[in-house]
Formats: C-alpha cells, structure tokens, sequence
C-alpha cells in the first residue's frame, strides 16, 4: 500500500485520538477549578508551542513523539525540592480537590473518546455506505453446514435481535457469542420460507488464531451466480502465460463452473502451483487452456493468483446484494450510541477472555497494523475511515479504563481505595505500582510491535 496515504493516514488517527483523549482532561479539569499548566500532544522535545494570553499561563505543544500526550496540572507532590507554589495557587492544585472532582478528570479522557465514537459513528450513518445485505454462502462440513444452512440463506435475527447488513450479522454473533455459544438464527431461504437454525460453537475455538469468526462459523458473504468474466491481465502472470485474455468467459475450471468471482478466486487460492485446465468461451468459441496458480509475495497474505482481475458482477446482482444504509439524525444519533455500548463491551469481554486463554494473544495489534488499517480503510472511503476511527477510540477508551497502574483506571482504583479506606493510598504504593503499570504497559508493547512484525514478516 502506498505509504502516501498510510502515514497521513496514521498521523491523523493517533492525533485526533490523543487529542480527544487528552482534550477530556483538560476541559473537565479547567472546568473544576483545577490550574493546567501544559497541554501537550506527544512526547519529548516541543516541536511547536504556544502559551495561552490568560491568566493561568497555560503552555500547549506539539511534541516529537506521537504516540500520546498528557496534561500536566498544579500538583504539590510533583513540586521538585526548592519550588514553590504561590499561596493563592495552592487551593487549585489537583492533589487538593475532594475526590470526586479527581476522579471526574481522571475519567473525562475514556469517556471523551466514547463521545468521539458516538459522533464518528452518527456521521457515519447519517452519511450513509454500502452494506452488504446478510446472504451467507456456507463451508462444507462446518458448523454453520451441519446446522443446516443453505448458500442463500438469508439472516434475519440472531437471539431475537435483528440484523439487516453482513457487518451487523457479524457483530451480532460474536456478541451473542461471548453470552452463549449456542445461537438460535432466524433465516429467510431462497424459496421464502422462514426457519429457524440452531448454530452451537461449543467447542469452536473462535478466537484462538487470526482467523475470522466467520471463517470458524463456515459462512462468508453469498452472491447470486453470475458469469465470470476476465476484465484485465497482468504482465509476465500465470494467466498471461497461458493465453488468457481480457473478456474471456469462465466457463470451468477442472470442469467444475464456478458459481461467481468469488468461488473462481477460491479454486485458485486451493490450487496454488497446481496445473488447472480452465475452460474459456472466447468469440463465441471454446477453449481450454493449462494456468498454474502462483504465489504472489507482493500480496503479503501468501495466496495464490494467476494475476487476472475479474470484472464486476452485473448491476442486478449487486442490487439484489447491496444497498444503502443512511439514516436521520436522531436515529443515527441513537445507532451511534447504541454501536459504542456493543462495541466496549465486545471488546472488554475479548480482553477478558485473553487472560483465560480463550483469545489468541496473536489478536494484539500494534501501530504498525494501526497504520496499515488506517491507510486501507482511508483508501477505500471517507466512511470506512471515520469507522476505523471509531473503533480505534473504543478500544482506547476501554483500554485506559483498566485497573492498570499508568493508565486511568488505575488511578481510579487508587481513588476507590482511598473511598474505603478514608485515605489516599501512601506515596510507596503508588511508587511500586507505577513499576508494575510500567512492566505491564511495556509487556503489551513489546508483544504487539512483535505481532505486528510477525504479520509483516508472514
């Protein structure tokens, strides 16, 4: 991909992200009374500053390192030793405040980047994108195989809670999943009739690789059959070697017709330095010719191609597939909301469940796989970037909210200690659990960066 669009691309997310973040701090913070005296975007040496016309003096700045921020506040346990704070400074100090107001600013960063989800997400449906309406083609032999379902299936509800495009359906499973793993699925099939298909995953390790969900379940998105068409031929490729050409019909492939563009690059994907007799409908005449599917380094995922792309399926299809999902401002408003809530929970339980060993830990991602989604989701649209955005929000709100030494909810859990016990925890306690936080926090570095690479490498 084009590091053009990925590191723009990047850049904006973490900044947008971090600047909310840090933004909530702030606001809540000056809102309560408390003196800021920096607010800055990243870490090390300011590669802007400013410092505010008002009274408090408060320096903003941009630093070197992007990969968060911070408030800094009038604090007397940060004081170095010969400092000192003005009198009339000291009642807005942060150590000062009674425990609510601290507790209100440490908890206004994660729920300023909830508020951010809930707005990026109500544009989003406001704006209105293609979704893919819930038709599943099924894997034999799978579970969604031996719960009966048919190529054409079309799913109407899971639990009872309905689902109208493919990215709802599959939200919705892994949601209900994480509650039970038996599933009751509502189905309208091909002929209109409505049945009900009991899905049980019991025993289905759904997180334990990088694999999707839906490729553990045995369903993926199903199209109406259509002909496939050759559209363009790359240089020096398998298919240009073997004399295909633009505009040639795929009528077989070992003598099996594939049913759409998607079950052709399936057979190629299986059949990687395998000879395939491919027949082919070409002005009007047959032929078949010998192609060897070869793997292509330059796709990064170790698939098979023959280098052919394929052209579009016909326009009846895709409306029979497709639609538009858009909605008013005050449903998608509500959808907004509603989307955050599924989306923090799903992924608070998926954390959970890592420390069961439920959820491969290969699942960590890092700022590089953060940059590389940024840069796809970006180069495919401006919604599917502001959605990426938003859940990249989530999971930092979420993640901030642990009771991690470090982060947020750490001091959080500093303060309902000190709610019990009618005191602030002692300087040591903090001292150690700084250390702990410090292990922990650079432990999850250290194994995302290190997956990151591995997918790189892979």
């Amino acid at each position: 991909m084009n590091l053009l669009i990925i590191i723009p691309a990047f850049l904006v997310t973490i900044g947008v992200l971090v600047t909310v973040h840090e933004f909530g701090h702030f606001w809540v913070a000056r809102k309560l009374g408390v003196k800021v005296l920096r607010f800055s975007i990243g870490f090390g040496k300011p590669l802007w500053q400013r410092v505010s016309n008002d009274a408090d003096r408060v320096e903003y700045a941009i630093a070197a390192l992007p990969f968060g921020g911070y408030v800094k506040m009038l604090d007397e346990r940060e004081c170095e030793e010969g400092c000192e704070i003005p009198a009339e400074d000291l009642p807005r100090a942060f150590n000062r405040q009674p425990l609510w107001k601290r507790a209100a600013i440490v908890v206004a960063g994660p729920v300023a980047n909830f508020l951010l989800a809930i707005v990026v997400y109500m544009l989003v449906f406001m704006i209105g994108q293609d979704a893919m309406r819930p038709y599943v083609d099924v894997a034999s032999e799978s579970p969604a195989a031996q719960a009966g379902f048919q190529p054409g299936d079309r799913v109407m509800a899971i639990n009872g809670v309905e689902t109208a495009s493919w990215d709802d359906m599959r939200m919705l499973l892994v949601e209900e999943y994480l509650k039970s793993p038996q599933l009751l699925f509502s189905v309208s099939t091909q002929d209109g009739a409505q049945v009900q298909r009991s899905l049980d995953l019991q025993g289905v390790p759904m997180f334990k690789d990088e694999a999707g969900t839906l490729d553990k379940v045995g369903i993926r998105p199903w199209l109406p059959e259509y002909d496939v068409v050759v559209h363009d031929i790359m240089q020096d490729s398998p298919a240009a070697q073997a004399g295909l050409q633009a505009k040639d019909k795929i009528l077989g492939m070992d003598g099996v017709k594939p049913a759409g563009g998607h079950a052709f690059i399936e057979y190629i994907r299986a059949h990687a330095d395998q000879p395939i007799a491919m027949q082919v409908e070409r002005a009007g005449n047959q032929l078949v010719l010998n192609v060897t599917p070869r793997i292509d380094p330059k796709t990064g995922a170790g698939q098979a191609t023959i280098g052919a792309k394929l052209e579009a399926p016909p326009r009846s299809v895709l409306e029979t597939a497709y639609f538009t999902e858009s909605f008013g401002p005050l449903e998608s408003l509500w959808r907004g909301m509603a989307k955050t809530w599924q989306m923090s929970v799903v992924t608070l339980k998926l954390m959970g469940r890592m420390l069961t060993g439920e959820v491969d830990l290969k699942n960590i991602s890092g700022p590089v796989t953060i940059a590389q989604f940024a840069g796809l989701s970006a180069s495919i649209g401006l919604t599917y970037y502001l959605g990426f955005l938003a859940i990249v929000s989530v999971s930092l709100g979420v993640l901030n909210l642990l009771p991690i030494p470090m982060l947020d909810g750490g001091h959080l859990l500093y303060y309902l200690i000190e709610l019990v016990k009618g005191s602030p925890v002692s300087a040591e306690t903090e001292a150690v659990g700084f250390r702990v936080g410090m292990a922990i926090i650079g432990g999850l570095m250290v194994l995302a960066l290190y997956n990151d690479f591995a997918r790189l490498l892979n």
